[in-house]
């Protein structure tokens, strides 16, 4: 009956607790759409003004090293809520294979289209949700924003959800829940505020497509950007950021007006990074979709006064690392196949220095086969970072390695100089997934 309630809603150093805290811990998990890993203004950059992250960054153990595994919105998604690597949810790709001879509406609306889109959510459901594992310990949810996987409840295992996720009604990859942020926040504060009336502890999957195109900030913040950057989709861009950050402000304001805000579990991230094309609303190169940190790094903010000390964790960190460490604060085991660690836990971060992802095709070539719709392979050890493509996907591609630390823009491709390393590298990415499927 849960998906029902989804369609009646239409109209420093971290310090790992032991065991779970006597009251569970609200976990709201707050996920950016679309914005570079330098965006905000606690990452420095000299004009977006971010007051309320940077805020929660303050009181936050801070992950600037952060990374999603992939750089499209869809599988990251899936991994977030998950705690798996696309390659073993199965979700690589934004859309099926596109019909022989059909594009755009006609392509979308296409009977065997429409089929492997519904048997791409039936092939998510086979892994397990944050939502639906939180069950066990009475948690209820709520989801807004974006979400691909069909009905936010009935798929999804939220108890509550904005998404209906109806092709025949517009479902692709949120409908109704992309309202959230642009049009105020009432679903979500009243679904905080219900389960603070009936203390029950509440995940919220907050995903509003913002800073996301269309970039069509209020005028009051464009008329604060226009004069700082020459083009206009710069401008607007950097408006859309600061507007994202003002709906974070009200959401964080709702749960201190709840007084939640002290058993709260906060996490930041976003789903992949953003660089703005100054002639065009389109994303530039190096970005959105691909295997560059504009396209894979990003914050990863954790808040839990009184359990997690603010600071700077310098570790590498992955979103894969967010259903572990959700599930150990609430006193649940992780999964045997989840391979993300505990980031509150000092020792566990300490052990690791390496994070991998693979980069896949938007239409899927096969939306069972993994491998099929691969692209790039890449490793950051430490500083170093490899990047390995598919001949059959990407034939003029090259083996990549870039020395993080003194080229953070990744211009100088090491490969060539360091064959042993690379050879190290990869063999370390073969360990981890060889890039076919078994």
């Amino acid at each position: 009956m849960r998906w029902l309630l989804c369609l009646s809603l239409l109209g420093g150093i971290g310090i790992a607790p032991a065991v779970a805290a006597d009251s569970p811990p609200n976990i709201v998990l707050l996920i950016g759409d679309d914005q570079a890993w330098g965006d905000y203004g606690f990452t420095g950059h000299p004009h977006i003004q971010t007051p309320h992250l940077d805020r929660l960054a303050s009181q936050s153990l801070v992950f600037q090293r952060g990374y999603v595994p992939t750089s499209l919105c869809r599988a990251s998604l899936a991994t977030m809520i998950t705690g798996l690597f696309p390659h073993q949810h199965k979700i690589t790709s934004n859309d099926p294979p596109l019909p022989p001879g059909k594009t755009g509406a006609a392509a979308t609306q296409d009977d065997g289209y429409l089929a492997q889109r519904a048997e791409m959510i039936r092939i998510f459901e086979q892994s397990p949700t944050l939502s639906k594992l939180l069950e066990e310990k009475n948690y209820i949810s709520h989801q807004s924003g974006k979400w691909w996987e069909g009905n936010a409840c009935r798929c999804g295992g939220f108890t509550e959800g904005m998404t209906h996720g109806d092709p025949a009604k517009g479902g692709r990859h949120g409908d109704v829940g992309l309202t959230i942020g642009r049009t105020g926040l009432k679903p979500v504060n009243d679904f905080i505020t219900k389960a603070n009336q009936e203390k029950k502890p509440f995940f919220l999957w907050y995903a509003p497509m913002m800073p996301h195109t269309p970039h069509n900030p209020p005028e009051r913040l464009l008329k604060k950007y226009r004069p700082l950057h020459p083009s206009i989709h710069v401008a607007k861009y950097w408006a859309m950021c600061e507007w994202f950050d003002e709906t974070i402000g009200d959401l964080l304001a709702h749960l201190e007006r709840e007084k939640l805000a002290e058993n709260t579990i906060v996490i930041y991230l976003h789903d992949n990074g953003w660089i703005q094309d100054e002639t065009s609303p389109a994303y530039a190169p190096r970005s959105k979709r691909s295997q560059y940190e504009g396209g894979i790094r990003t914050p990863i903010i954790i808040r839990w006064p009184g359990k997690v000390a603010p600071g700077q964790a310098p570790e590498l960190a992955s979103s894969v690392d967010l259903v572990p460490t959700v599930l150990t604060a609430v006193g649940l085991k992780p999964s045997s196949n989840m391979a993300g660690i505990n980031l509150l836990d000092a020792q566990a971060r300490a052990k690791r220095d390496a994070v991998f992802g693979e980069i896949f095709e938007h239409n899927a070539i096969d939306i069972t086969k993994p491998a099929a719709n691969l692209q790039y392979r890449w490793v950051i050890e430490n500083n170093l970072k490899l990047i390995i493509p598919v001949k059959q996907r990407i034939p003029n591609g090259v083996v990549e390695l870039y020395d993080l630390a003194a080229d953070p823009k990744e211009r100088s491709n090491l490969a060539a100089q360091q064959p042993k390393t690379v050879e190290r590298l990869q063999k370390r990415l073969d360990n981890w997934w060889p890039g076919i499927d078994r």
